[in-house]
């Protein structure tokens, strides 16, 4: 962490988590600690009533509105607080909860199309943010962020809760001080079942209860062509980013922080498909990246099949399903949220860490919040944009890539011996699932240089990679849902 330091990190962080416990005694003295911070929560989907539920609990924090486009969620959630006598406000569109001046600070759990937007929008309303994963659609998105930020002075966590977990900063802090040598490759897992999201022969009715034109946003107003509007949208291009950029960034966003990199590689490729199934998702369901980071590439893994056909259970990698593995010269670290284990290369235990996850990270946004210190936060909106380039990245040299056989995939990538391994445990499994790339073809990217300094891709001549990459880089906004271009 290049704000304050991982011990530091980690003596706050359990100093923070104590004085919570002891409360109200121990915040009487915190700065701000009389004054109650107002928070709205956006969007109660999936993730959405847990962080109601964890802002709800914290000492000194009141959730004082809700919003969701679909009138059901809003309803379901406020009955609890209207079963406890509580009062909370309800909207269905974000603009006039941004309205209101009683409240301090926004939770956006919406859609990843809206993030970014929603983001702006709040920071101009001058509300501070806590803003989830991935933190935009597109990777332009996320420098606008950090725009607004900085413009309107506004606080913003990234949702990577396990920037607050104790243990992967004593982790990393381990292997920086160089106990296990130089390392020589990081690699991220995301192998979680993700079945089929089935297939419609035309345009599906929109649930009576949901305001489509507020769901749909910024993206195009295209009839609904998949069976359930609700979370799916993850595995469809105008609205989600498929796995790598739903549960994947998590772990891209600790492959980066064990690496100590503090910005994007110069270089990106991307092999996948959606593999095992006819459906209506868009996005690969089995994929591998990887980044040119100097001197130790980032290698990342998405599944979505089981480790074969027709069973249940996944696949691992060093008993690691959703985590990385940190290679070093004199061993290793395989883990994850909530900890792991440090291996020599005799893959025989040294040293175990564990924590509780992360589980701090809405706690830490609120003291930010009060002390208005940007230090403060563990994800600084900084972090989470580079981290979640990183999926976008991934995604668009996939987008850009062509269907070649396995032997023409690894003739292209031979030069790279890590990731030629990589891909051959990626044809095993997708084998074992009775996918066989001998005649079926996965899709291999192009391996696209790219401008860390500039946030732009590497275009030598017209149309080439380079430049079909870059138009890549934002989206066209429908009306009146338009993220500016001036902050």
């Amino acid at each position: 962490m290049d704000r304050i330091s991982r011990r530091s990190f980690i003596r706050d962080t359990v100093a923070t988590s104590a004085a919570l416990s002891l409360y109200p005694a121990a915040l009487k003295n915190v700065r701000g600690a009389n004054n109650t911070i107002r928070i709205a929560v956006i969007g109660l989907g999936n993730k959405g009533p847990q962080h109601v539920r964890i802002f709800h609990e914290l000492p000194g924090v009141r959730v004082v509105a809700l919003c969701d486009v679909d009138q059901e969620r809003l309803d379901k959630e406020k009955k609890k607080f209207t079963d406890r006598n509580e009062s909370v406000k309800t909207f269905r569109d974000v603009r006039h909860l941004l309205d209101q001046k009683d409240i301090d600070a926004v939770a956006i759990i919406a859609p990843n199309h809206w993030h970014a937007l929603m983001g702006v929008w709040a920071c101009q309303a001058g509300k501070d943010v806590y803003i989830e994963k991935p933190v935009s659609h597109e990777i332009w998105e996320g420098r606008q962020l950090i725009k607004a930020a900085h413009k309107y002075n506004r606080i913003m966590q990234a949702g990577t809760q396990s920037r607050s977990d104790v243990a992967l900063a004593q982790v990393f802090e381990y292997i920086h001080n160089g106990n296990l040598g130089n390392i020589k490759v990081v690699r991220g897992f995301c192998y979680k079942r993700r079945p089929s999201i089935g297939k419609v022969a035309g345009p599906q009715p929109i649930p009576k209860t949901v305001d489509y034109d507020l769901f749909t946003g910024p993206a195009p107003m295209d009839p609904l062509m998949r069976q359930q509007l609700h979370y799916d949208w993850h595995w469809q291009w105008d609205t989600g980013n498929g796995d790598i950029g739903n549960q994947g960034i998590h772990e891209l966003d600790m492959c980066r922080w064990a690496l100590g990199q503090d910005q994007l590689p110069k270089s990106v490729i991307s092999i996948g498909g959606r593999f095992g199934y006819d459906d209506d998702g868009e996005t690969a369901n089995t994929q591998i990246a990887c980044y040119d980071y100097k001197p130790a590439p980032l290698i990342f893994e998405v599944r979505g099949l089981p480790y074969r056909k027709d069973a249940n259970g996944m696949d691992h990698f060093r008993g690691i399903r959703i985590g990385l593995v940190v290679e070093c010269e004199d061993g290793y670290f395989a883990g994850g949220k909530g900890g792991g284990w440090i291996y020599d290369n005799s893959n025989q235990r040294i040293k175990q860490y564990t924590s509780d996850g992360g589980s701090g990270h809405n706690a830490n946004f609120i003291k930010a919040v009060r002390s208005r210190k940007k230090s403060d936060l563990n994800a600084p909106i900084e972090d989470g944009h580079l981290s979640t380039a990183l999926s976008h990245l991934g995604n668009i040299s996939y987008r850009l890539g062509h269907e070649k056989t396995a032997a023409e995939i690894k003739e292209m990538i031979k030069t790279h011996s890590l990731f030629l391994k990589t891909f051959g445990r990626f044809e095993d499994h997708l084998f074992a699932n009775w996918v066989d790339l001998s005649t079926n073809k996965a899709v291999i990217g192009p391996r696209l240089e790219f401008d860390p300094e500039k946030e732009a891709f590497i275009s030598n001549s017209s149309f080439d990679s380079g430049f079909w990459a870059n138009t890549c880089l934002r989206r066209d906004y429908r009306q009146p849902f338009v993220l500016p271009d001036k902050i």
